[in-house]
This record gives structure tokens, C-alpha cells and sequence, in this order.
């Protein structure tokens, strides 16, 4: 029978290996494998894997890589020692990791999924003569090389080597001059990254108790960040495999952020003493290390996990907005597409939240513009939507039909585009209630609160839904939880709690929540009329009612019904009658 060919290739080889590997084992054992295995998570296989590198074997410490340009090979391994530089800078000798490395061009064998043969031997070999941190190759690569990336060898001379019968052209690279190369690189990642959404790190929090079994909260509110930061599509969250390889350690914000490839980075802290525990928190802008925003949250040692859920979603509701503040300021200065859209999108939904006829206009252009320069961008087709939404519930448009159309056809484009875009469930919740659809509100709603439950608009809208299906007390506590969220929240939450407490029958928190709303619209001058005439205060709620019929002549019993969606008969004869004693008109007969 006829013997199998041998399979071979041309190969560029980069063996690794990592110094003092069993010194450091036997230091620290859990401690060392830890952090080689984040090495190899957040630094090493990413960037093998950027420069379309093939992990062919590992072996203990040290690893085999296969590729097919030398060029790539070589900016790999610069890569690699560069930033491993970085992150040993702040480290003590017994805690640094170095790697070897060294780099051959050479005809390999080929054997299922492994590799073999004197090219790959001499790969190993200068490994072993590079310096900790360094890199070494053969003459075959510095020639190949030459021309193609600015960077300086030394010449080391010819050496004898284990296995290879030759003498062996050595040849050292120059680190230092290889940061431009470096730098370059860095600035055309850079580059690519400002057309993304902006991306943001959280530090493992520091335990500041002195008590080491209060290390599973800390660790725990820093987790539970992470994951519920992961649920705004609009943010790159850096993983907690990544972050939490930085625990423990002192940093520098500005290596981290460039390390991690993020724009913003998040640091806390957790102090416990006698039944108190307070957490703080800090978001800084890591391009120009400053600080955006801090915050402390001091509560009663009780319930240690309720404490968790409560200032994890407190800080992560907040941390969004103030990220979207940031950017928004940040993607004033830059001119790429994306940032561009992003930005527009950001100025639609402050203008939204004003909740004014000229506001509303202003955000369709505004959103407009960000479809124009991205029609694929899913979160501003239902943004649009939203903002469509609003001018129909107030009558802000001139033809509703045609507004209801394009409010339908923009969701279901923005659902075609990402179907697990909160905001396109929670506008079609909103736009079944206004059909008095509840079954469809409800599944939508539940939808919306599942990918993002620290959202504050989808928890407020939880509140409002929820007193519309005839459960306000149930209402109120949502909408009062979507305010501690977000303590910058828009006026419109307080109308939504107001008609909470009105369902309700609690008319003093009612008055007390409209009077935080300093434009009423004709709307809420309805509300206060119903309230008051609940109250029996018959004066001050007919003077409400003529408010609103100045505003609004045509206001009457039946308009005022239209934008009611009660699902309970009783709720909706509650509101229409304490309107019919304020003084509203019934309507035409």
C-alpha cells in the first residue's frame, strides 16, 4: 500500500513561555494560575485572535501559535509584551508575570492538529534566549520584516542551540523603538472604537471593612452591576472575567481604560460599621481622567441582599443617564457617523421628556437626522416612534391617523432590526394601551421590564400600566421605585404618580404630586378639577376646569374619556364623574 504524503506548509511559528513559572507556583500557587489564566482571558488569546494567530498546543505555562504572516506573528508578539509591560509596572517582582517569546518562519509538518519539524524547533530555541519580556527571532524573519514595520533588532550573533545542528543567525527586538508601531496601532483601534457606542469598565469595589466575610457583598454589588449595566444595548459593559482581574490591585484609569478599550470606567467602595453599611461609587471619564459624578448610599444593615438589589439599581439607573450626559457632551466634538446618530438620539429623547408641542417637533428632526445618517440603527427607529407616540396621545399633530400609521410601520421596522430593543416593547405596550389592547400592554410590558428592569421610563410605565388595569396602591409603588432610580426624572413622572394616587383615592398625595409640575398642560388642569371635586373643594376644581377649557376649548366629557384606557368600568366612571362635577362639558349631543 501506498504510504500517506507527508503534509507541510510554510509557517510562522511563536512559541511563549512564561519566567520563573514554578518559582511563582510555589509562592502562590492559587494566586499565580489566577492570574495566568487572566492574562490569557482578557490579553493574550484576544490579540492571538486579532492577528488571526491558531493556538496550536499549550503547554503548562507556555504555548505554541501558529501563523500565516510573519508580519502578524511579529505585531502580535509586540503587542503582547507591550502590554504585559504595562500591566506589571505597578506590581511587586514576586507578583509580575513575563513571557519569552521567539519567532521563526520555517516549513513545518503537518499532523491532524498539530504541528512539528525543525521550524518549529528553533521557534522554542529562541524563546529560550529572549530576555524576560522580550522577544527574539531568526534572521529569516528580520528579513522578511525589513521594510514593513518600523522596528529596530539587534544583532545578537550566531548561537548554538539544543536539537539544531547548524549555528543559528540571532537577532533581538528593540522594544522601546517598537512603541510607535505600538502607538499606531493603538490610534487606528482608536479610531474604529469612536464609532461604536460608548463602552465602560467597573473595578471590582474595594472591601474598605476590615472584615473579610463582607468581601461576598462587595464583590456581589460589583457583579450585579455589571450585569444589569449589560442590559442597556446602548453600552459596551466590559465582562466581569476582564475587570476582575484589576482586584486588589492600585491602577491607573487612563492604562485600565486603554487596556480594556472602554471610554469610561466606574470605581466603588464598601464600609461597614456597627448596622450601617454605606457603598459609594464614582464614574470617571477615562480619556481625560476626570470625575463625572460620585455618590454615597448609606443604609441600615438589615437585609444585606435587599441592601444589594437596592443600590445596585439605584447606581445603575443613574450611572446610565450620566454616561448618556457624558457622551452626549463628548460626540459634540467628534464627526464620525455613528457618534453622530448616537448623539442625535440623545438630544431627541431630552427634547421628548419636555413634553411641549415644540419640543416634540424639534426631537423628530432630531431623530430624523440620526436615521438618516444610520437608517439600520434599530434604537432610533423606536425612539422615533416613541416621540410619533407622544404627539399623538396630546393631539400635537395635524392628521392622526397618518401619525398613528408611522408610529406602527417605525416599530416594526425598529423590531425587524432588534427585536430585544427595550424600548421597541415598551412603545408597542404603550400604543396597545391607547387601543385598550392590556392583553398585548402586558406582554409587551413584561418583555421590556425582562431586558432591562432598572430601566426608569420602563418602570415608570409599569406604574402607569399598572393603574390602568385597576391596581394603582401597586402602581404607585412602581412609579415611586422608577423615582429613586432616577432622581433626575422627567415632570412627567409626577403626573404619572398623581393619577396613581387619584385612582387610588388618596387625593392629598395626589395634589401633593401634581404641585411638583410647574407648566400644567391642559391635561393635568383636568386632573386637579377631578381631584378637587373629589375633595368636595367644588371651587377649586371648577377654576381648574376652566383652565383647561381655556387651553383646550374643545375639551369635553367624551374627549376626555378617549384618552382614559381604564380597564374597570368603576375606575373609568370614578374620573368621568368627578369631571361632570368640576364643570367639563359632556360633549355634543
Amino acid at each position: 500500500m501506498k504510504p500517506l504524503a507527508t503534509k507541510r506548509r510554510l509557517a510562522a511559528i511563536l512559541a511563549a513561555d512564561m519566567v520563573g513559572f514554578s518559582r511563582l507556583m510555589e509562592l502562590d500557587e492559587s494566586g499565580t494560575h489566577a492570574r495566568l489564566k487572566a492574562h490569557r482571558i482578557e490579553l493574550i488569546d484576544p490579540t492571538i485572535a486579532k492577528y488571526s494567530g491558531h493556538i496550536i498546543k499549550t503547554i503548562g505555562d507556555g504555548m505554541l501559535v501558529e501563523f500565516a504572516s510573519v508580519v502578524d506573528a511579529l505585531t502580535c508578539a509586540l503587542e503582547i509584551q507591550t502590554r504585559m509591560g504595562r500591566r506589571n509596572s505597578d506590581l511587586s517582582a514576586e507578583r509580575r508575570i513575563d513571557f519569552r517569546i521567539g519567532i521563526n518562519l520555517g516549513d513545518v509538518i503537518v499532523d491532524e492538529n498539530d504541528i512539528f519539524g525543525d521550524g518549529v524547533n528553533l521557534a522554542a530555541r529562541l524563546e529560550q534566549l529572549a530576555e524576560p519580556g522580550g522577544i527574539c527571532v531568526s534572521q529569516v524573519v528580520r528579513d522578511q520584516i525589513s521594510g514593513r514595520i518600523e522596528i529596530d533588532f539587534e544583532d545578537v550573533g550566531e548561537q548554538s542551540v539544543k536539537n539544531i545542528s547548524r549555528p543559528v543567525r540571532v537577532y533581538r527586538v528593540c522594544l522601546d523603538n517598537a512603541q510607535k508601531q505600538i502607538a499606531a496601532n493603538q490610534q487606528e483601534a482608536a479610531a474604529k472604537q469612536a464609532a461604536r457606542n460608548p463602552a465602560i469598565a467597573i473595578l471590582p469595589f474595594t472591601n474598605m471593612s476590615g472584615d473579610p466575610e463582607q468581601e461576598f457583598f462587595t464583590d456581589g454589588i460589583t457583579e450585579d452591576i455589571i450585569t444589569e449595566l449589560s442590559r442597556f444595548r446602548e453600552l459596551v459593559v466590559i465582562s466581569r472575567n476582564s475587570t476582575f482581574t484589576y482586584k486588589g490591585m492600585a491602577v491607573n484609569i487612563r492604562e485600565v481604560a486603554r487596556e480594556l478599550g472602554v471610554d469610561y470606567v466606574v470605581e466603588g467602595s464598601v464600609r461597614k460599621s456597627g448596622d450601617r453599611i454605606r457603598v459609594t461609587v464614582q464614574l470617571i471619564d477615562a480619556q481625560h481622567d476626570q470625575h463625572i459624578w460620585a455618590e454615597r448610599y448609606d443604609r441600615k444593615l438589615e437585609d444585606v441582599f435587599a441592601i444589594q438589589d437596592e443600590i445596585t439599581s439605584a447606581i445603575v439607573a443613574t450611572l446610565f443617564r450620566r454616561v448618556e450626559d457624558a457622551t452626549r457632551g463628548r460626540a459634540k466634538s467628534k464627526r464620525t457617523e455613528n457618534l453622530l446618530a448616537y448623539e442625535c438620539v440623545l438630544s431627541a429623547k431630552i427634547l421628548h421628556h419636555r413634553s411641549t408641542p415644540q419640543d416634540n417637533i424639534e426631537a423628530v428632526k432630531m431623530v430624523d437626522r440620526a436615521i438618516t445618517l444610520d437608517p439600520k440603527y434599530a434604537h432610533a427607529h423606536s425612539w422615533r416612534a416613541c416621540i410619533l407616540g407622544q404627539s399623538w396621545v396630546h393631539g400635537w399633530c395635524e392628521d392622526r391617523n397618518a401619525t398613528w400609521n408611522d408610529v406602527m410601520e417605525e416599530l416594526e421596522i425598529a423590531l425587524s432590526l432588534d427585536e430585544n430593543d427595550g424600548d421597541v416593547h415598551r412603545v408597542l405596550a404603550a400604543v396597545s394601551v391607547a387601543h385598550n389592547d392590556f392583553e398585548k400592554a402586558q406582554h409587551h410590558q413584561e418583555r421590556a421590564l425582562s431586558l432591562n428592569p432598572n430601566y426608569d421610563i420602563v418602570v415608570v410605565q409599569q406604574g402607569e400600566l399598572l393603574t390602568w388595569l385597576g391596581q394603582p396602591e401597586e402602581g404607585v409603588n412602581w412609579i415611586l421605585r422608577a423615582m429613586r432610580l432616577s432622581p433626575y426624572h422627567p415632570e412627567r413622572f409626577w403626573a404619572h404618580l398623581g393619577r396613581a394616587y387619584f385612582t387610588a383615592q388618596r387625593y392629598n398625595d395626589a395634589i401633593d404630586a401634581l404641585k411638583r409640575i410647574n407648566k400644567p398642560d391642559a391635561n393635568l388642569h383636568t386632573l386637579f378639577a377631578a381631584i378637587y371635586a373629589r375633595m368636595g373643594e367644588l371651587v377649586a376644581a371648577k377654576a381648574h376646569a376652566i383652565e383647561a377649557l381655556k387651553m383646550d376649548p374643545g375639551l369635553t366629557l367624551e374627549t376626555c374619556a378617549a384618552n382614559l384606557h381604564y380597564k374597570k368600568a368603576e375606575d373609568l366612571d370614578h374620573h368621568l364623574k368627578a369631571l361632570e362635577m368640576a364643570g367639563i362639558p359632556p360633549g355634543p349631543d
